[in-house]
């Protein structure tokens, strides 16, 4: 992983034995192999919840662009209802009209306006006969 080599670790393990000491150095081990256990848990919890973060923005990313798909085909079909209607040329027992050299062009189609909405009519309110009690909490 790190381009270290048996005898490279062979080495180290013999400085450690030298400076440690035999008393010393198994703890020295056991410290060291629980601390590598701990780095190599977090980098793979690490490395999982940046996996399954990916994932789930390329799902959001997914639904997304379907969302953005439908909405662009809807836009189509709304802008363009030439289209959808069925082509009279493709008809069982209809004579085509023209070729499609002779065909017109088609409409320009009218720009879609949002209607404008209609203004609500004034409502006065009678004088109440009763006094009003606040509502009441369920």
């Amino acid at each position: 992983m790190f381009g270290i080599s048996f005898s490279e670790l062979l080495l180290v393990g013999l400085v450690a034995l030298l400076v440690l000491g035999p008393e010393r150095l198994p703890g020295a081990a056991r410290t060291a192999g629980l601390w590598i256990g701990r780095l190599k848990r977090s980098f793979n919890a690490i490395k999982n919840e940046v996996e399954r973060e990916i994932g789930a923005d390329d799902i959001r990313r997914q639904l997304h662009n379907e969302h953005i798909l439908s909405m662009e085909q809807e836009a189509r079909r709304i802008l363009n209802p030439q289209s959808v209607q069925p082509d009279p040329a493709h008809t069982p027992g209809a004579e085509p009209a023209a070729t499609a050299t002779e065909a017109a062009p088609a409409p320009a189609p009218e720009p879609v306006t949002a209607p404008t909405p209609a203004p609500a009519p004034a409502v006065e309110a009678a004088p109440p006969t009763e006094p009003t009690q606040p509502p009441r909490a369920p």
